[in-house]
Formats: C-alpha cells, sequence, structure tokens
C-alpha cells in the first residue's frame, strides 16, 4: 500500500500525463518517473515534525524566526499573525534552514512545496499565499477567535490605572487633577 506522501505526487504524474493518445505504455515512465522522484519521508523525521506540529496551538515552519525572518513571504506571514492579535504564548515558529531534513520533510509531510507553512491546531492551513487570502476575506479571524487563540481585549489597562490615580487624587486632595495642558478633567 502506498503511503500519502507517495500517492499524490503520482496521481499528480498521471493526470498531468493523460491524453487522448495515451496508453499504458506512455503513462507508465511518467507515473514511474514521477514515483523515483518522491522521497519517502524518514519515520525519524515524520515523528520529529509531529511533535512539532504538536508543540503549540499555532505553528509556522519558516525562513529564520519571527523576530528576523529570512524571506519576504515569511515576514508578510508573521505580520499576518500580529495583525489578527495572535496571543504569542500559543504560538511556536520553526526555522527551517538551521535543518536541511525539517526543511524538505515540511514539504512531504504536507504535501505543499513552499515556505512558510502554518498549522493550526495540528491542521495545515497553507502557505503564505493561503494566509493572505484568509486574512482579506476574514476567515483567518474565524479561525483563530473560534480556537481562542486571539488575545482577549481586556480594555485599555493604563487608561484605567490612570483613571484610578486621577479618582484617588481627587477624593484625597478635594481637587480636580489637570492634564499636561493644565485643564482640568
Amino acid at each position: 500500500m502506498l503511503s500519502r506522501s507517495l500517492r499524490a505526487p503520482a496521481l499528480r504524474g498521471a493526470v498531468v500525463a493523460l491524453h487522448p493518445s495515451s496508453t499504458a505504455s506512455t503513462l507508465l515512465p511518467r507515473i514511474s518517473q514521477s514515483l523515483i522522484q518522491t522521497r519517502l519521508l524518514s519515520q525519524e523525521v515524520r515523528t520529529a515534525i509531529d511533535q512539532a506540529v504538536a508543540s503549540a496551538p499555532v505553528v509556522l515552519f519558516m525562513k529564520g524566526t519571527p523576530e528576523t525572518p529570512q524571506c519576504g513571504f515569511s515576514r508578510t506571514s508573521i505580520q499576518i499573525l500580529s495583525l489578527q492579535g495572535l496571543d504569542p504564548r500559543k504560538f511556536t515558529a520553526f526555522n527551517v534552514l538551521e535543518d536541511e531534513d525539517l526543511r524538505s520533510g515540511i514539504k512531504e509531510y504536507s504535501d505543499w512545496p513552499t515556505i512558510p507553512q502554518l498549522y493550526v491546531n495540528k491542521d495545515f492551513v497553507g502557505g503564505c499565499d493561503i494566509l493572505m487570502q484568509m486574512h482579506k476575506d476574514g476567515s483567518l479571524a474565524e479561525l483563530l477567535s473560534k480556537s481562542k487563540l486571539i488575545v482577549e481585549e481586556s480594555g485599555d489597562i493604563e487608561g484605567e490605572k490612570a483613571e484610578a490615580v486621577r479618582e484617588t487624587t481627587e477624593q484625597s486632595t478635594g481637587a480636580r487633577s489637570k492634564d499636561a495642558k493644565g485643564e482640568s478633567s
């Protein structure tokens, strides 16, 4: 029985090769070549990627780090996640440039040819192009919100603290506090 990573490229090769005049003898070499080009993912790499995907609710395989992305697509993906208000405690990123097995393995693991790759709750979401589309149509915000992965807004904490100090000052001095322009609040 062929594994998932082996079947998909073989089927793509067969579909690409189909022409009205195709026969078994013309299809077989193309399918065989597709199978030869498919590298089976080692169990060790698959296990490592499984553990990485399960390490946080949101996982991004990228080139570089969130602080120093090494490609524009990785930078864009980080910016999109930041704009969505993703809770940083529920996010982790893996730099594929540090490990060639990870870099090639993640592409086979997801059957997606490009990096970066985003996983949410262990499910593959897509690459930068998919993230951009989901960001534009609101489906990424919906996915992250539904999964409770967005930082919850608790109001203006600094503003609330300032108001509490102002009220305490007014109660203790009996006078209204003044702002930087000298106006009473």
